[in-house]
């Protein structure tokens, strides 16, 4: 196989074939300013492999990348390329987030933001989000250096980012009960931004004209809601009050929650919390499409600083998937690429994440296949008008790339 070399003068993407075209036309010409050609062509192949392959082992990695080398060198070269200075999050990242949320998110309405952690053997990654779309987009991440729950400290440290990236938009931040403490929220408070974090039962608050009581004590049961105000949280003096929200979602179709949920937060009224907390599901549909679900990133044994920009890479392609699956679905294709519905399924099987990396698949595999398909066309003229519908489709798929 002959390979022609194409020597850079200037940028690359004109000289790039539009089926190889892995990342929208944003991401490589603000990637094509902050990294050399040879560092941007082996993200787009790492990218590449992320997509086909859901995996980021370095050593998977290195068996699959398409250079003419020996496999310790590839491997090698992924080593060195994962420590490169030029993959900082506030660098890198940080202006392709921000112009993906300034264009699906119209500026001055609510973003709902989550915070939450996974973790797997040594490594404890920590995550702000944004949800989108029943998923979230990672803005940052820290990978803690001890086990479990994060502090007070390192949530601000995670949070303050975010502030400045979302400035001009409603803030509300999210978190499940690691996040329950009244100190994050009188500082959410203090940085005017909305909140809604779950509570411990075992949590005492006390309202107006009564003692402290614990909130297993209310007596909430299946299919009860309470929204009360002016409540404290804490005996500690100086953090004033706020608002707690309880819900119990009832029994249906034979099946109920363990427990209800309590909820601090700062926002008016109970359909309103319960409509930004419930989106938190969002950051553990991510979790689940980045680990098991997707990319297998608990499969990785990096070190944190590679680990952390394998991250980065991850979130590249996570987002331009969910990008790519919205265009897709909004041109109606979607049936080309997954089953729109199953039998007693209420919401549809298939995310834009995942219509946006099986649209790629289904794309790479027709351009590598494209002899075979060719042939077994002209053994089945009876089956012609369903192929050329199906090439039309594919055609407007590609555009989504």
């Amino acid at each position: 196989m002959q390979i022609n070399v194409v020597k850079k003068s200037g940028s690359l993407l004109s000289t790039r074939p539009p089926h190889l075209k892995m990342l929208p036309e944003f991401y490589l010409t603000y990637l094509d300013s902050q990294l050399s050609a040879s560092q941007l062509l082996t993200l787009e192949m790492l990218v590449w492999l992320l997509q086909f392959h859901k995996q980021v082992r370095i050593e998977r990695l290195a068996s699959c990348l398409p250079l003419p080398i020996l496999y310790e060198s590839r491997r090698r070269h992924i080593q060195r390329f994962l420590i490169l200075p030029q993959l900082s999050i506030p660098l890198l990242w940080f202006p392709l987030i921000k112009r993906i949320i300034f264009t699906q998110i119209q500026l001055g309405t609510q973003v709902i933001v989550a915070l939450d952690r996974t973790q797997w053997l040594e490594n404890n990654l920590f995550v702000v989000s944004v949800i989108w779309s029943k998923r979230a987009w990672p803005i940052y991440w820290q990978f803690l250096e001890h086990q479990g729950s994060s502090n007070l400290a390192q949530q601000q440290a995670l949070l303050r980012p975010m502030f400045r990236l979302l400035k001009g938009y409603e803030i509300v931040v999210v978190g499940d009960r690691e996040f329950r403490s009244v100190e994050l929220a009188y500082w959410l408070k203090q940085k005017k931004v909305y909140f809604a974090l779950r509570q411990k039962q075992g949590n005492y608050i006390k309202l107006k004209g009564q003692d402290y009581q614990k909130l297993s004590e209310f007596g909430l049961a299946p299919g009860m809601k309470l929204f009360l105000t002016g409540v404290n949280f804490t005996k500690k003096k100086g953090f004033g009050q706020f608002s707690l929200a309880a819900y119990w979602k009832r029994k249906y179709r034979g099946k109920s929650q363990d427990e209800g949920w309590y909820i601090l937060t700062n926002l008016s009224s109970l359909s309103a919390v319960l409509k930004v907390y419930q989106a938190r599901s969002g950051i553990e549909a991510m979790f689940k499409d980045c680990k098991s679900g997707g990319y297998n990133l608990e499969d990785s044994k990096a070190c944190v600083e590679r680990l952390t920009n394998l991250v980065l890479l991850m979130a590249i392609a996570y987002t331009c998937a969910g990008l790519q699956g919205q265009v897709i679905k909004s041109k109606g294709q979607q049936r080309y690429i997954g089953r729109l519905k199953e039998l007693k399924r209420l919401t549809r099987r298939h995310s834009n994440f995942w219509i946006g990396l099986y649209g790629q698949m289904w794309i790479a595999a027709l351009e590598s296949c494209r002899d075979w398909i060719r042939n077994l066309m002209l053994i089945r003229p009876n089956k012609r008008r369903f192929f050329q519908k199906g090439l039309r489709a594919m055609a407007l798929i590609q555009t989504a790339f």
